[in-house]
């Protein structure tokens, strides 16, 4: 008896054991914990219910199933595919894909793996652009592929509850045989335009260097022409200058000239002198005009020399005027333009040459000195 009331108290408690054991399942399966990146979808016999939201949620437990879905912007990466471009060139691309799940529903529902799905969908649809485009267009064109693989995506997505964020097409690559002659273009080409450039250079140096000598020649010939003037004018200042002389000397010079030549004579040794009737008649007159002298008059005083028509106009005397005109006006017409062009090559320096009115105001200076010097002592 005892014996039996044993075993039934070890049954009980068997099943009191398992109980609990099932109790504990039980709640373990009814609460489902999602996370906050996170949604799932639920099931239960196999039917869809409802999508689950982060936290903590009760579901039916032993016949629930839940399916989670991460709502976070995924990558994808596109392998490596073969296409043929317009223009029958071969070529290799891979792209990344970046896609969100807007609706968990629908990507559960609508399609069986949502992630392969649009991995295949855009390896057929990057083949499908990169064959409508030419070559350089596929190397040139980046952006454009982008655009076109992913408006190629939209539409499909969009049933499954996806949205494509971005496309990136990461290389896209022609055979080797197209490679190899393409680089051999690129060298031709940059060979082309170095020898372009070093052809402009050099037509750019001989021409500076030719417009360099052009202008050194017109400044060397302008220099020249400005030192033949200024020569052409002092000569002319020099014989205007000796002609004034010349027309100043007049009785007083030859009287002086004449006075010393008595003062000559009387430093001799001989007392007996023989003197033209000019000569004395010279002096006679030039004594009566010397202060305190008892033979003075009041007669007028001495008068220049005058030059007979014939040796005025050799000497120039008539033109002095129109020398002087004719001087004035070529030296303003020709030192303004020597003073430009010496500014020119200078860079604002002067030209150190002196004008054909300097010159002639400092002749003009030295001529009134010398007839002071020339000038008698009438003490």
């Amino acid at each position: 008896m005892e014996f039996l009331t044993l075993q039934l108290d070890v049954g009980l408690a068997g099943v009191g054991l398992l109980f609990l054991l099932l109790v504990v399942v039980a709640v373990w399966q009814s609460v489902e914990i999602v996370d906050a990146y996170e949604k799932e979808a639920l099931t239960v016999f196999g039917e869809y219910r409802k999508l689950l939201e982060p936290g903590i949620n009760v579901i039916p437990p032993f016949v629930s199933r839940t399916y989670p879905f991460d709502m976070r912007t995924q990558t994808l990466d596109v392998p490596r595919q073969e296409a043929i471009t317009r223009d029958n060139s071969p070529v290799t691309a891979d792209a990344v894909v970046y896609i969100k799940v807007m609706d968990a529903k629908k990507a559960f529902l609508e399609v069986d793996d949502y992630k392969k799905a649009v991995s295949n969908l855009a390896q057929t649809t990057l083949r499908a652009v990169l064959g409508d485009m030419e070559l350089d267009d596929t190397l040139n064109k980046r952006q454009e592929i982008n655009a076109k693989i992913r408006k190629e995506l939209d539409e499909p997505t969009d049933e499954w509850g996806i949205r494509v964020e971005s496309v990136e097409v990461r290389e896209v690559n022609p055979s080797k045989d197209v490679q190899q002659a393409m680089e051999q273009q690129t060298s031709a080409e940059r060979r082309r335009r170095a020898m372009i450039l070093e052809a402009q250079g050099e037509r750019r140096s001989a021409v500076e260097q030719a417009e360099g000598e052009k202008q050194s020649n017109i400044i060397r010939a302008q220099g020249e022409k400005q030192s033949q003037i200024l020569e052409a004018q002092g000569d002319a200042i020099s014989t205007v200058l000796r002609a004034k002389s010349a027309e100043s000397m007049g009785e007083r010079a030859v009287i002086e000239r004449g006075m010393e030549t008595l003062e000559a004579i009387g430093q001799g040794e001989s007392t007996t002198f023989v003197l033209p009737q000019e000569l004395t008649s010279l002096v006679g007159r030039y004594g009566k005009h010397l202060t305190g002298s008892d033979v003075a008059t009041e007669s007028e005083g001495l008068e220049g020399l005058e030059f007979d028509e014939e040796t005025r106009q050799m000497l120039g005397l008539d033109d002095i005027d129109e020398i002087l005109g004719q001087i004035d006006e070529a030296a303003e017409m020709n030192v303004e333009e020597l003073e430009q062009e010496a500014e020119k090559v200078k860079a604002g320096g002067e030209s150190g040459i002196k004008s054909a009115d300097e010159v002639i105001q400092e002749m003009d200076e030295e001529v009134p000195e010398a007839d002071a010097e020339a000038e008698p002592e009438t003490e």
